[in-house]
C-alpha cells in the first residue's frame, strides 16, 4: 500500500492505493485561512499536522489493515509558502501563503536585478517565496534573525513526518531561489536575500526517498519501519502525476481555488516575459510550463457568499445549453492576477451591468471571467513556444458542465473528463510514493486515465466568445489606468 498526503489550502486529503494503483479509501480535514490585513494570507503550521493526523486517523478508522500495509509515503503541497523555524524547528511565525501579496513591492524590487529571471526563469511574482523572506527582513526583523530553516508547507509535514529538512524540485522551483536549468539552490540568488543555502532543504527529485517515516508515527498508525517519504511535489506537479501529464505536448486545466493551465515539457524553456511559469517537474529530467490564475473557483465560492447561494445552486441555475456571452463582464481579480498581468494591486470588477443583471446574468459573467483568465495564460504559453490541440479538466470547477463549455469555447479547443476517478494532487503524491519505495519506473507509473468524454467548443458560440474576450482584455488597462 501507498499513502498520498496532499497539504492543499482548505485542507489536507489523504489517499491510499494498492500496488495497481488502485484507490483503496481516502480521508479529508478542513483548514481555514487567516486574513489580518488586506492582501494577507496565512495559516499556522500547527493546524497542518492536526488536519494532516485527522484525515490519516480517518483511514484508520475505516481502513487500519491497508494503512498497516504502507510501504510509501508521497508528499504534495499548496506551493510558495514561507514556513520560517528557528534552530530548534520551531515556527516563528505564520506561515505567509502563495495568495499572499503584501510582499509586491519586494518582488519588484528583487525582479528588477536581472539575475533572478535569468536564472529561474520566471518573474519573481509576489506570491513566491522569496520576496517573502524580503518582507519579514524589512517589517519584522527579529523573527528574520532567528530563521535557521526556510521550509515549504509540505516539507514542514515532511519534517514532522520524518525529523528531515528536505525538499524537491517542483515545490522549491517556486521559491525564486532555485537554478531551475540546473535543478539546484543558487547561492547568488539566496544572497540577493541574506539568507544562504545552509537555511535551504537538501534537494532530491520527487520520484526519490527523502526521509523515513519516524517509529514513533508508525507505531501510532500500525505501520511496520522503514517506510520510505518521497520527495514529493508541489500541488500542481503532483496533479500532473496523477494525471499522467508527464510528456511533451500533455496538458490540463485545474479548476481549484486557483486556476492553472499546465503543461508538460521535455526540456527547460524559459519565458518570464510572457508570465508564465518554467518550473522543474516531479520526475527527473523534465519541466514543466504553468499559466495561473488566483481565483477560480475562489471567485464563484465569493459570488455564492454574496448571493447566500450555493456554488452548485448557482451554476444550476445556467441549465447544460452554452449561452453567449452578455454585456456583462467579470474580472476575476479577487487577489491580484499572476499570469499575464503580474499585477498584486488590481482587483476585480463587474463591468455592463443593468437593471436586468440578474443573478444568473453575474453568475454567467463570473464563470465566463474565470474561462477568459484561463485563456490569456493559453495566450502566454503560445508565447513562450508552447502549441496545445486539447487539454483535460480537472479540480472541484470541473464538475459545472456549463464551466467546461465555456471553457472549451473560450480556448476553442477540446476538453477531455478523465473516466470517473480521483487523479488529483493526493493520487499523484500516493504514485510518487509508490515509485520512490519500489524503484518503479516514473513513466511507466504515471500514465494517464481513460477519458470519458470529450466537451467540443460551441463552433457558433466561438465568435461571440472571441468579442467577449477582446471586450474582456480591454478592461484590465481600463481598470488600472483607473485605480492608479
Amino acid at each position: 500500500m501507498y499513502l498520498g498526503l496532499d497539504l492543499g489550502t482548505s485542507g489536507v486529503k489523504a489517499m491510499l492505493i494498492d500496488s495497481g494503483q488502485k484507490i483503496v479509501g481516502s480521508a479529508s480535514a478542513a483548514l481555514d485561512v487567516s486574513r489580518p490585513h488586506p492582501g494577507w494570507s496565512e495559516q499556522d503550521p500547527a493546524d497542518w499536522i492536526r488536519a494532516a493526523e485527522v484525515a490519516i486517523n480517518g483511514l484508520k478508522e475505516t481502513h487500519a489493515q491497508a494503512l498497516a500495509a504502507v510501504r510509501g509515503i508521497g508528499l504534495s503541497g499548496q506551493m510558495h509558502g514561507a514556513t520560517l523555524l528557528d534552530e530548534k524547528d520551531a515556527v516563528l511565525r505564520p506561515c505567509i501563503l502563495w495568495n499572499d501579496t503584501r510582499s509586491f513591492r519586494e518582488a519588484a524590487a528583487l525582479d528588477s536585478d536581472p539575475q533572478f529571471r535569468a536564472l529561474t526563469g520566471n518573474i519573481v511574482f509576489p506570491g513566491f517565496t522569496a520576496p517573502k523572506l524580503a518582507w519579514v527582513r524589512e517589517n519584522e526583523p527579529e523573527a528574520f534573525a532567528k530563521v535557521q530553516w526556510v521550509l515549504l508547507p509540505k516539507d514542514y509535514l515532511r519534517l514532522w513526518l520524518t525529523g528531515e529538512h528536505m525538499s524537491e524540485m517542483s515545490d522549491s522551483a517556486g521559491t525564486s531561489w532555485l537554478d531551475t536549468g540546473k535543478r539546484k539552490w543558487s547561492e547568488n540568488l539566496l544572497a540577493a536575500t541574506h539568507l544562504d543555502e545552509r537555511q535551504m532543504p537538501t534537494l532530491v527529485e520527487g520520484t526519490d526517498g527523502a526521509g523515513t517515516l519516524r517509529q514513533e508515527l508508525a507505531a501510532r498508525w500500525g505501520m511496520g519501519s522503514g517506510v520510505v517519504v518521497a520527495g514529493g511535489a508541489g500541488d500542481n506537479a503532483a496533479s500532473a502525476c496523477g494525471m499522467g501529464t508527464v510528456a511533451e505536448g500533455q496538458a490540463f486545466v485545474s479548476l481549484g481555488t486557483s486556476g492553472v493551465l499546465f503543461a508538460a515539457n521535455a526540456s527547460y524553456l524559459p519565458n518570464p516575459e510572457s508570465a508564465v511559469h518554467a518550473f522543474c517537474h516531479a520526475l527527473p529530467n523534465t519541466w514543466h510550463q504553468m499559466g495561473v490564475i488566483l481565483s477560480a473557483t475562489d471567485a464563484l465560492n465569493w459570488h455564492s457568499s454574496i448571493t447566500g447561494r450555493s456554488a452548485a445552486d448557482l451554476t444550476n441555475e445556467l441549465g447544460d445549453s452554452l449561452k453567449a456571452p452578455g454585456s456583462v463582464t467579470f474580472l476575476p481579480y479577487l487577489s491580484g492576477e499572476r499570469t499575464p498581468h503580474n499585477d498584486a494591486a488590481i482587483r476585480g470588477v463587474f463591468a455592463g451591468l443593468g437593471h436586468e443583471s440578474s443573478r444568473a446574468v453575474l453568475t454567467q459573467a463570473v464563470l465566463e471571467g474565470v474561462s477568459f483568465a484561463i485563456r490569456d495564460s493559453l495566450e502566454a504559453l503560445r508565447a513562450a513556444g508552447t502549441r496545445l490541440t486539447r487539454v483535460t479538466a480537472i479540480g472541484g470547477g470541473s464538475r459545472s458542465r456549463y464551466w467546461l463549455k465555456s471553457i472549451a469555447t473560450a480556448l476553442n479547443l477540446p476538453v477531455d473528463l478523465p473516466a470517473d476517478g480521483d487523479f488529483g494532487a493526493a493520487f499523484g503524491a500516493a504514485r510518487l510514493g509508490l515509485i520512490a519505495a519500489t524503484g518503479a519506473d516514473p513513466v511507466a507509473v504515471c500514465t494517464a486515465p481513460e477519458t470519458a468524454e470529450t466537451i467540443a467548443p460551441e463552433a457558433s458560440l466561438v465568435p461571440a466568445y472571441e468579442d467577449a474576450y477582446r471586450r474582456y482584455r480591454r478592461l484590465y488597462p481600463a481598470i488600472k489606468e483607473a485605480t492608479m
